[in-house]
């Protein structure tokens, strides 16, 4: 089992790598198509189904700064391939890292336990928790400024910023009363 780790290649000057990991790729094509618009930085995406990741190309392939875990709501194959995904990664990640993004979270048919399962697993990692809205392009667009505010602290790329710091700022919290019984 191969861990994809943070720190193991160095950094390239003003460039930053992101991988995008949804089961379904649904929605990760078109958000990697506009995060590589980035005019200020250069953006390298990699996009992946599931971890690990192929061995074939370790060595070609760059330092991860940050990895995004698209979960649609819709789906349960969707979450319990996030959740799988996340042995294969070295703990220096969840640092700053690493971070959720929700899709299709207005839909009616979605179960309430299965966010709420979604904010557990962020509080628990101390992770990020974002939600888009991926039908429309505005909501592509917003996803992809979010991502990138991330990303370029994630990189290093903004000066005394650090990912840590921006993940505790943004990191997601469960209220205390989540398990307790909805009323609705």
């Amino acid at each position: 089992m191969s861990l994809l780790k943070p720190f193991i290649k160095l950094p390239a000057l003003n460039t930053a790598n992101i991988l995008l990991v949804e089961s379904e790729e649904q929605f990760q094509q078109s958000l990697a198509d506009a995060l590589v618009e980035e005019t200020a930085v250069t953006v390298n995406v990699r996009l992946a189904k599931s971890l690990p990741l192929p061995k074939e190309n370790e060595e070609s392939r760059p330092r991860i700064d940050l990895v995004v875990f698209i979960i649609n709501l819709t789906s349960e194959l969707s979450f319990q391939s996030a959740e799988a995904s996340l042995k294969h990664l070295d703990s220096g990640y969840f640092l700053g890292k690493v971070c959720f993004m929700v899709i299709n979270a207005r839909n009616a048919s979605v179960p309430i336990e299965r966010l709420d399962a979604v904010r557990r697993l962020a509080a628990s990692l101390h992770c990020p928790l974002l939600f888009a809205e991926d039908q429309t392009p505005d909501g592509v667009t917003n996803a992809t400024e979010r991502l990138l505010t991330i990303l370029k602290v994630a990189a290093g790329l903004v000066p005394m910023a650090t990912a840590l710091y921006l993940s505790n700022l943004t990191r997601c919290t469960v209220p205390p009363d989540i398990d307790q019984p909805s009323f609705d």
